[in-house]
């Protein structure tokens, strides 16, 4: 019998639009390969370097989209990703906008992908993404707010997380 699978988007939105974006991604299993927390604070070893570098990557090939609060914790990211059309991309010749505006499906895949990639190469082969990531549209200042304290805080708050358990 297959299972059928839960839909993680929102039905019938687009993903490409201007936007306040807060996603989750995890490693498979909640391998906690990142670094580790001590007294409150997040210490990414080499692979936790990676995905805060490829973090800001991400920032540089795309930019139509502004990076807010972010963070790396032991088995899992956390940040905020704008998508702003009105900023200018240089595109060969001129200053015109870009064609084509990835989705947030598209940008994760493009940051998931280079984050494997980049830790492949230096050691650790078998490191793979969990399937998909979470996502919340941002609504509003207030929740926008919200959400920026819960990444700042989470490294001070871990052994509370959902995820501190899983991969040790």
């Amino acid at each position: 019998m297959i299972k059928e699978r839960k839909l993680n988007r929102l039905q019938g939105y687009d993903y490409s639009q201007d936007n306040l974006y807060f996603v989750t991604s995890c490693v498979k299993n909640k391998v906690c390969c990142f670094g580790i927390i001590y007294h409150g604070e997040m210490t990414p070893n080499n692979y936790g370097q990676i995905a805060e570098k490829q973090w800001y990557w991400l920032g540089e090939q795309y930019p139509y989209i502004v990076l807010h609060a972010f963070v790396v914790m032991p088995n899992h990211i956390h940040g905020i990703i704008e998508i702003n059309r009105s900023i200018p991309v240089r595109t060969g010749r001129d200053l015109s906008v870009q064609s084509k505006i990835k989705s947030l499906s598209e940008l994760m895949g493009a940051y998931k992908t280079a984050v494997s990639k980049q830790i492949h190469l230096i050691g650790f082969p078998e490191f793979v993404w969990q399937r998909s990531f979470h996502d919340h549209i941002i609504r509003n200042e207030k929740s926008y707010q919200n959400i920026i304290n819960y990444i700042l805080n989470n490294p001070s708050k871990w052994e509370e997380d959902d995820l501190y358990n899983h991969g040790k």
